[in-house]
């Protein structure tokens, strides 16, 4: 027959006449580390203790003293770029991530996933011998694909990871995650009243992954990607580190700023002649803040604090489980953030950050009765923006923004068989792709040509390898263009050009400022005017960058995005009517049906007895949702407006036997009015004083509530006793017809979420 496998031994009509041969496996070589890339959410430059700030990561700081702190490394201002560039080792545009994987825009910079054209770290590794484990957030796949029917194409699995446990959205309920294994969607393995967080299972199924390979395979190494749904929100902890921060920070920002940049300057992290960057518009003076603004600023700054160091704890079981396990000296660990600190809290912060989302400014008189629900199940909480400028510390602005207060993050390189001057500090500028290339050069592999097929982007960074013994070695990235929603900036040798965007404002009428980072890093002194000349040509610089990198046409469009989902084929048919039937996992919710900001109707198809009860439908979480359930055989409708809940009960009872029941919903401005309906007849009637437009990140589950509980009325999922046949949903256009447009100018002017 004929050779497939280019067999090399010889065959002959008999064993004895034949020589044998087997196919040798892949394999780095004997001396090939384990990799550990570690990455955290949300997190600004200062907010490691090894990197200035007074909050406690022991174990991330005795990574940084045996190994290695990176005090001008750069990142994209957004998760998921940041997170495609980190895989891939290419620009985030180029990769096909302009902003968040919740967008699909129709051009190749905003696809929603990162490019088949681009292998991954893990694609990479896998077929050179590795065993690859991803865990926690992915947010690397279109939304509309990320449920149970797919497809799964752009999965961790699929893209080089031989197992995944996390979740595949930007963020999720770290007491009631949204949780995804391998291919397929489970419950957490436990309860937030048995002492379920979502931090610690995933470092759970790390050391068991990591485990399950070398105590079999030792001769295999791994490569494991560790990306925490921590800091960003909700900042959730267990209750003992929540109290372990009560008062901490009753000084406030200013106090803590000015203490963690002084550090900072101890540490050596930043040099002796840095200055503090001024306050951004919005954060106030500290000692000019009414009592309450203190109380919830003081409270949201704890949670973010023991949600952090809960974080490292986790990291440390994990280093103590490679330690003991002799494998700890030869794996390169990495740990970085994403991005900078969040702006999304607003100048107050909030308890709810959902309605960040939907233009409700809620103010801290009405914010401090509800102090201790702060970083428990249920809360959504995320500082203000005092709080996210000095976890940037030294630096302005944040999260989204292309200043450095959005791109400028710590790494800690760790390695002790390969880096020598322990507890050392590298200068250079290095940016996000530079860690593909690290990785490669530090296991002795080169990206291939074409990955299955697919012709590959040139590798886009410069290793960092050449830092690991050279303290003082001249730095090899000279340029690096940025760009996010409009925001922009280019780093040349040094200096800098940036600009601030606002959004559907023309491009052209954009001020670039021009820094001097080498003598200026917190970007205090724009010399635009003093120098036009290098300022024009740095501009000039970007728009070559960008078009060699794919950044064009420019698009600072966000939210309004979530729509192009009905212009193709998708989870989302044209008529918007919906029907589904169970078994069903819980569906994400971009998946689902948009009940946000709009009317809709809701019919059950039921079979039940008498006494029969439980939750047909809920979208959402304890923080914000709808829910609708049997309770007492009555139909019960939830609008649980994050936290105020707005509910209705039926004046029949729900027959025996089969009967549909349903809700009919309208949308007026602002509020909206639910109709409850059984076999087709009007039986109640709710006004609603606010429809929200985002109503929660968390999806929907039939049959039952899925997660933490949208209504007070239940407990736990509340599963239906009887036979739920079908539920159809249906979206009913908005009845003015200004809505759209209006939704779409808010959206607009709307920061994108992740």
């Amino acid at each position: 027959m004929k050779d497939y496998e280019g067999f090399k031994g010889t065959i002959g009509r008999s064993v004895d006449a034949s020589e044998p041969w087997w196919p040798e496996a892949p394999h780095p070589g004997e001396d090939a580390p384990d990799v550990l890339l570690i990455l955290i959410d949300d997190l600004g430059f200062a907010q490691f203790g090894c990197f200035g700030a007074e909050l406690e990561t022991p174990n991330i700081d005795r990574l940084a003293a045996g190994g290695l702190r990176y005090s001008n490394f750069h990142v994209t201002p957004v998760c998921s770029p940041t997170r495609a560039a980190l895989l891939t080792g290419r620009n985030h545009h180029s990769v096909g991530m302009r902003s968040v994987s919740n967008f699909s825009s129709g051009f190749p910079h905003m696809r929603g996933h990162v490019s088949n054209h681009a292998a991954t770290i893990a694609e990479v590794l896998r077929d050179e011998g590795y065993a690859t484990f991803g865990l926690g957030k992915w947010h690397l796949c279109q939304m509309e694909n990320a449920s149970a029917a797919g497809p799964y194409d752009q999965w961790p699995c699929q893209r080089g990871f031989d197992r995944f446990y996390g979740f595949l959205d930007g963020e999720t309920d770290q007491f009631s995650p949204d949780l995804v294994y391998d291919n397929h969607r489970v419950d957490p393995p436990a309860t937030p009243e048995e002492g379920y967080h979502l931090s610690a299972d995933l470092v759970d199924h790390a050391i068991a992954f990591i485990a399950d390979s070398t105590s079999i395979r030792p001769d295999r190494p791994t490569f494991t990607y560790l990306a925490f749904g921590a800091t960003h929100a909700p900042h959730q902890a267990p209750a003992a580190y929540l109290e372990k921060w009560r008062g901490r920070f009753d000084e406030g920002w200013d106090v803590a700023r000015d203490s963690w940049f002084a550090r900072q300057k101890e540490l050596g992290i930043i040099p002796p002649d840095t200055q503090l960057a001024p306050r951004n518009p919005g954060v106030e003076p500290w000692e000019s803040l009414p009592e309450n603004h203190k109380r919830l600023a003081c409270r949201l700054q704890e949670a973010f604090a023991a949600f952090l160091e809960h974080t490292d704890h986790q990291i440390g079981r994990l280093i103590d489980a490679l330690e003991a396990s002799g494998r700890l000296d030869n794996t390169l660990v990495m740990v970085l953030s994403d991005n900078g600190a969040s702006q999304e809290g607003g100048p107050f912060g909030v308890l709810h950050e959902m309605k960040f989302f939907n233009f409700i400014l809620e103010t801290p008189d009405e914010a401090v009765a509800h102090l201790d629900e702060i970083g428990g199940p249920g809360s959504h909480s995320n500082y203000p923006w005092g709080w996210a400028q000095a976890g940037n510390t030294p630096f302005k602005w944040y999260k989204q923004n292309t200043h450095e207060g959005g791109v400028h993050v710590p790494l800690v390189v760790h390695w002790p068989d390969a880096i020598g001057g322990a507890g050392g500090i590298r200068s250079q500028f290095h940016y996000v792709t530079d860690i593909a290339p690290t990785i490669y050069e530090a296991i002795g592999v080169q990206a291939p040509a074409v990955y299955r097929g697919y012709e590959q982007m040139p590798i886009a960074g410069t290793s960092l390898a050449y830092t690991f013994d050279e303290p003082e070695a001249p730095g090899r990235k000279s340029v690096q263009y940025f760009e996010m929603m409009g925001h922009r900036a280019i780093y040349a040798d040094g200096w800098k050009a940036v600009t601030r965007h606002d959004s559907g404002t023309p491009f052209e009428d954009d001020r670039w400022e021009l820094y001097h980072l080498d003598s200026d890093i917190s970007e205090c002194n724009d010399l635009a005017e003093a120098e036009p000349e290098r300022l024009a040509a740095l501009i000039e610089l970007w728009w070559s960058e960008a078009t060699e990198h794919g950044v064009l046409p420019l698009d600072d469009r966000t939210l309004e995005l979530f729509g192009a989902r009905y212009r193709d084929r998708s989870p989302h048919p044209a008529s918007r009517h919906y029907t589904y039937h169970l078994p069903l996992s819980p569906v994400p919710a971009q998946v689902a049906p948009g009940l946000a900001g709009r009317s809709w109707d809701l019919v059950a198809t039921i079979d039940r007895e008498q006494g029969q009860n439980g939750v047909l439908y809920a979208m959402g979480n304890a923080a914000s949702g709808l829910s609708v359930s049997l309770l007492d055989d009555h139909l019960v409708f939830d609008y649980n407006c994050f936290g105020e809940h707005h509910v209705v009960r039926s004046d029949a009872p729900v027959p025996d036997g089969p009967s549909t029941v349903g809700v009919e919903f309208r949308r007026g401005k602002p509020g909206g009015t639910a109709t409850l309906l059984i076999d087709g007849a009007a039986t109640g009637t709710l006004e609603v004083p606010f429809v929200m437009r985002m109503i929660s990140s968390t999806g929907m589950s039939l049959g039952r509530d899925h997660g933490s509980p949208v209504s007070l009325a239940y407990e736990g999922e509340f599963a239906f006793e009887g036979t739920l046949d079908r539920l159809d949903i249906t979206l009913v256009s908005p009845q003015r017809a200004d809505d759209d447009a209006e939704a779409e100018t808010d959206a607009r002017v709307t920061m994108a979420r992740q």
